[in-house]
């Protein structure tokens, strides 16, 4: 009995260890990615997908203005956008383009 309680233990502190390390992992990576308004393809988007949506997955038309995507920080400016006044991907949400 105490060799099985054992072997759990050390199952739940290694699956902790474990978990605690992904999520610092994921936090970090996080850090190197910013939103981007106006560059997901349709039902592509991360979130903020505007009124009647969910949110990830909800867009309904491609570089949708108010929907945005994760992308590595320093490159939205840059993304090309169909909708954007500028040509590009916004930091935030924009009216798009007629």
């Amino acid at each position: 009995m105490t060799t099985k309680l054992s072997a759990a233990t050390l199952v739940l502190a290694l699956g902790s260890a474990l978990s605690l390390s992904a999520l610092s992992t994921t936090a970090h990576a996080a850090d190197d990615m910013q939103k981007c308004f106006g560059v997901a393809e349709a039902g592509k988007n991360d979130c903020a997908a505007g009124a009647g949506t969910s949110c990830a997955g909800t867009s309904k038309t491609k570089d949708q203005a108010n929907a945005w995507k994760l992308v590595p920080a320093g490159t939205c400016t840059k993304t090309p956008s169909s909708t954007s006044p500028t040509g590009f991907g916004q930091e935030t949400e924009f009216t798009a383009k007629s």
